[in-house]
């Protein structure tokens, strides 16, 4: 009996990849197939590929047998762009008949190979796409036999399926190790108030509801994700969205006005008044709550310390260092308001950098302060909203902050349940555990508080 009414966290589809392709970096670490971190075995044959078992190896013969061959004649020590390999496995999935391929996102409905766009014309204007593509096209060479390889059309028209409908396989830390074609799954449009999420086990996409739908039937033409970074302004959503997948976003949050005002908000120089204030409005002359002056200085250092943040940002789009996030919180103090999103993509960098430091208490203070605005413009259900909240209770734990670890702790529970659901590993295998042992610790800290039991030794939970 079909259900009536679909609920939050409900699976609505679930799908393996047409193709897929771990990333270079973690062939030897991850099972190719499953993607399963942990001990790994090599090919015999080609030395490249590695598996974590004989099932998982044996499954993946029939796909990898062909590059096989191809992959051990590589120079040593070559590694494979990612890209290159995941269009070779298109190409041969292709040619063993994956053009008749179905991948259903309902019982009734399917999506073919056939049926993706290829943005052709938009490619062809993309001069940094048709660079990748014509070295793409040269690496094929090696992984391909040259009469397999389709003509430049068809082969520009593979790419450009590909550039747009492969999806990101995370893992539990939100970490790309991967990426995978799902046929079923590439129906899905992008808003930027998604009403759904995709997670990953392994190689498989799961995609839940974020909020209730009525109906027995799910209508995905209703069903939205998000494709990019909430975290960041409307133009430069539309920025990266246009880049991308060569769309404009006319989303009912891209229209906010109100929400762009807020993301680049500067605070009031009362210091004491939490009203954001919208300095790109040369007619505001002072603050609309409390009536403080706006004076010509404070306009300035706005422009000039969100300048600062943004090229510091840049500079550390992929290595943040501890010492400057420092640098800019102090200062963005007083200067940019606590929801403005600059402020926020900093206090986030200096989060992970604490963590990696090891400076527990550091940390959590950042993410403590990250939480309104991760649920703000995240949504109350995302899975980085989850994940921060699991992160801040794991070293409360370890702290021996039981009532705070406790709190932070249920609710990222609340959260994952909604957008990995109960079996999932990051559910199932850490955050239950976690709530277990913090649930014990605090009350054997309260029985050793009211002198009925003695002083409490934690055990190493940051491992």
């Amino acid at each position: 009996m079909k259900k009536a009414f679909h609920r939050r966290g409900d699976l609505i589809l679930q799908e393996k990849p047409f193709a897929c392709v771990l990333q270079p970096q973690y062939r030897q670490q991850r099972c190719d197939r499953c993607f399963k971190q942990g001990k790994v075995l090599k090919c015999s044959n080609c030395l490249y590929v590695r598996y974590c078992n004989r099932s998982c190896q044996t499954e993946a013969w029939p796909d990898h047998k062909d590059e096989c061959a191809k992959l051990k004649a590589l120079p040593a020590g070559l590694v494979v762009p990612a890209a290159a390999l995941m269009m070779a496995r298109i190409i041969r999935r292709l040619q063993k008949g994956g053009d008749f391929q179905k991948g259903y996102y309902t019982q009734r409905y399917y999506r073919r190979f056939h049926d993706l766009m290829p943005h052709e014309e938009n490619i062809r204007k993309d001069t940094k796409r048709i660079e990748h593509f014509e070295s793409l096209s040269v690496v094929l060479l090696r992984l391909l036999d040259e009469p397999a390889i389709p003509a430049g059309g068809e082969l520009l028209r593979i790419y450009g399926k590909m550039c747009i409908n492969s999806f990101n396989i995370v893992d539990n830390e939100t970490i790309t190790i991967g990426t995978a074609m799902y046929l079923g799954a590439s129906i899905l449009d992008h808003s930027c108030r998604p009403n759904a999420v995709a997670t990953f086990v392994g190689e498989t996409l799961q995609v839940r509801l974020l909020e209730d739908y009525a109906g027995s039937e799910v209508d995905f033409g209703k069903i939205f994700i998000s494709y990019i970074d909430l975290l960041n302004p409307a133009d430069v959503r539309r920025g990266e969205l246009a880049d991308r997948y060569y769309f404009g976003c006319e989303c009912e949050r891209c229209r906010d006005e109100a929400e762009r005002k807020l993301m680049n908000a500067a605070a009031c120089p009362s210091g004491d008044c939490e009203e954001p204030l919208d300095l790109d409005d040369g007619k505001l002359l002072a603050c609309p709550a409390c009536r403080t002056e706006i004076k010509h200085s404070h306009r300035e250092q706005f422009q000039e310390i969100g300048n600062f943040t943004k090229e510091q940002l840049a500079k550390m789009k992929d290595v943040a260092y501890l010492d400057v996030c420092q640098l800019c919180l102090k200062k963005q103090k007083g200067i940019l308001h606590h929801f403005n999103v600059y402020y926020l993509k900093t206090l986030d960098h200096a989060f992970e950098c604490a963590i990696d430091m090891e400076k527990w208490t550091e940390a959590i203070g950042y993410g403590l302060r990250l939480v309104d605005g991760f649920r703000k413009y995240h949504g109350p259900f995302h899975p980085l909203f989850g994940l921060l909240l699991l992160k801040v209770g794991k070293m409360q734990l370890y702290l021996c902050q039981f009532a705070e670890a406790m709190k932070s702790l249920h609710a990222a529970e609340k959260i994952v349940r909604v957008t990995h659901g109960e079996q999932h590993d990051l559910y199932r295998q850490q955050l239950v555990p976690l709530l277990c042992d913090a649930a014990r610790e605090f009350e054997l800290a309260e029985e050793a508080r009211k002198g009925s039991g003695s002083g409490v030794e934690i055990r190493e939970v940051m491992q």
